[in-house]
């Protein structure tokens, strides 16, 4: 990868508050307001002894995540294949390959950041624990990066336009963040809408992380949904990207 685009990728990402705002500054803020609900710091007996502030936590790490894939790194790619960017660096020693992964390399970690601070917030705040099991911490939370790029890079894939890339880009937005927990915990999911869900990305992520949260070794079958959704949108994306 050529150290100067990613640079430069880096430099363009950060001068974009409202993309900053949504991948950094968003999930650890949901998660304080969520924390400063009493009932959020009250141990549920329908939780396994859980709070419900613990099982956010999972769900805001995955929001910046589905934010940085979906909507912000298709709208820079689309962007830059409308303005025929793309096009004009094919004819110069820096390729278009190379802008891509800049960009998915500057998104990664982006979003592993705002789940840092994710982490940070709940363990500083709320006194919730830290991953029992971080090694298998580690490998959901990478899979589930992938499978957001992945996603991002279908849309950057399918979108003529930045203009349809947002439109793309928003009705998979709310889906993914319901399947992740946002306005209802995995955990707290009916059994059947909970099995459903599992067989989604960012489903089986949230169940990945918070078994890992709880110290147990993520289940294969979320892990494996999650690599399977990786190479089954890899393999779209990369069959019908164009760089013009």
């Amino acid at each position: 990868m050529n150290t100067a685009v990613l640079r430069t990728e880096a430099r363009l990402l950060a001068r974009e508050p409202g993309s900053l705002f949504w991948i950094l500054v968003f999930p650890p803020v949901l998660l304080a307001i969520l924390g400063a609900i009493p009932t959020f710091r009250e141990h549920q007996d329908a939780l396994d002894g859980l709070r419900l502030i613990d099982t956010y936590v999972p769900v805001t790490v995955l929001a910046g995540m589905i934010v940085a894939g979906v909507q912000s790194m298709p709208a820079g790619l689309t962007g830059y294949r409308e303005q025929g960017i793309l096009r004009r660096m094919s004819t110069t020693p820096v390729r278009p390959s190379a802008l891509l992964s800049a960009q998915m390399l500057v998104h990664a970690l982006a979003a592993v950041l705002s789940a840092l601070l994710a982490l940070a917030v709940g363990r500083l705040a709320y006194d919730v624990r830290l991953p029992g099991q971080p090694y298998g911490y580690l490998l959901a939370l990478v899979l589930a990066v992938l499978v957001a790029l992945a996603l991002g890079s279908v849309i950057s894939a399918v979108s003529r336009t930045v203009r349809i890339a947002g439109a793309v880009g928003t009705a998979v937005f709310f889906p993914m963040l319901f399947s992740a927990g946002v306005w209802l915990p995995v955990q707290a999911m009916p059994d059947l809408m909970a099995d459903i869900v599992g067989f989604t990305p960012f489903g089986a992520a949230a169940q990945a992380l918070s078994q890992a949260m709880t110290g147990d070794w993520p289940g294969w079958s979320q892990l494996g949904v999650m690599a399977a959704w990786t190479l089954v949108l890899s393999a779209a994306a990369a069959r019908w990207f164009r760089w013009e």
